[in-house]
């Protein structure tokens, strides 16, 4: 069962980190859901026939604040694939907050990466069969 359909990350200043969700959502191979001038979406969005997908709105909030406990998990399809996300991360104005590696404290299989926006939202990618 995927438990989340869509979730929203807010930001103080779309502008500022759409370069950096643009190049771990690309990453991850995510496809861009819409843009608009205080909005990202990505991934796919669920129809009728076809619920078995999730997307994240990244949305424009004034008052949007960053929390060190709280973080954006996103799935990733291989072990490469985290790498990819955590170096598009750094090269997109990121800061990392936990390379690339197998969180074994999780479980034996858990190997995800985690990186700091612009703004200080901490995202992390994560694949579950390494």
């Amino acid at each position: 069962m995927q438990l989340l359909d869509h979730v929203s990350i807010t930001v103080r200043d779309v502008q500022q980190v759409r370069p950096f969700y643009a190049a771990i959502m690309q990453a991850l191979g995510a496809i861009v859901v819409y843009e608009r001038p205080d909005a990202l979406g990505f991934g796919e969005r669920n129809r009728p026939d076809d619920d078995d997908h999730t997307y994240v709105s990244v949305f424009e909030s004034p008052s949007a604040v960053a929390d060190p406990r709280r973080h954006w998990s996103l799935r990733a399809a291989s072990e490469h694939d985290v790498r990819r996300f955590y170096e598009a991360g750094l090269a997109a104005g990121g800061t990392s907050d936990g390379v690339p590696g197998v969180r074994a404290h999780y479980h034996p299989g858990y190997y995800a990466a985690f990186v700091v926006d612009p703004e200080g939202n901490r995202i992390e990618a994560v694949y579950h069969h390494a």
